[in-house]
């Protein structure tokens, strides 16, 4: 018989998340973002071609916040 071992209990973080949070701006700065352009809205009458299976329409549609 093959003895296996015990799993290990989780172990908490040594960090705290007000650290993680510090450590998050500090880094920020040097994570640079292209700027892109901003889209411009288009009318919905030119919207066209774009195709809802079915399932999708039924799972949004049965979901209370946005069924119609």
């Amino acid at each position: 018989m093959t003895p296996y071992p015990a799993p290990q209990e989780p172990q908490e973080s040594e960090f705290s998340l007000a650290e993680l949070c510090g450590d998050g701006a500090r880094m920020a700065p040097h994570w640079v973002t292209p700027s892109s352009p901003v889209a411009a809205p288009v009318s919905p009458a030119l919207i066209h071609g774009v195709e809802v299976p079915a399932d999708s329409a039924r799972l949004i549609a049965a979901t209370p916040e946005y069924g119609i």
